[in-house]
């Protein structure tokens, strides 16, 4: 399973996400058919233009829970003091992937970052 955490600003437009997204994959030599999933942190479950580019993508977009992202932060490889403070992890987008990739789940390097979207792609451990 391949899995791109989103992290953003608010009111980001789905042309931001998909372009973060697209980018992240490029950076890793990927295709956008090589995801399975988009996934962010629960603090972001009302940003629409996550789940507008997942509908586009026409794949599913997992909320990962507080307690999830918690238990995914020391493995993340970027720190941002304003991430960390607001959403209680350093990366979103790098613990999101984490998280909703499942055990064993690596990042392919550090996020993304586009503008205002952040995107980090993570594979499950059954994929390594």
């Amino acid at each position: 399973m391949m899995v791109a955490g989103i992290g953003s600003r608010k009111g980001v437009s789905a042309r931001d996400v998909l372009a973060a997204i697209e980018t992240a994959l490029e950076t890793h030599g990927l295709a956008m058919t090589a995801l399975s999933a988009l996934a962010t942190a629960s603090l972001k479950q009302d940003e629409q233009a996550i789940f507008s580019a997942g509908r586009e993508l026409a794949l599913p977009v997992i909320v990962v829970e507080d307690a999830a992202l918690e238990a995914a932060s020391p493995r993340t490889i970027s720190r941002s003091d304003l991430s960390q403070e607001r959403a209680g992890t350093p990366s979103v987008s790098e613990a999101s992937a984490l998280a909703a990739a499942g055990k064993g789940a690596k990042l392919l390097g550090p996020r993304t970052v586009l503008g205002p979207v952040t995107c980090a792609i993570a594979i499950s451990g059954d994929a390594a």
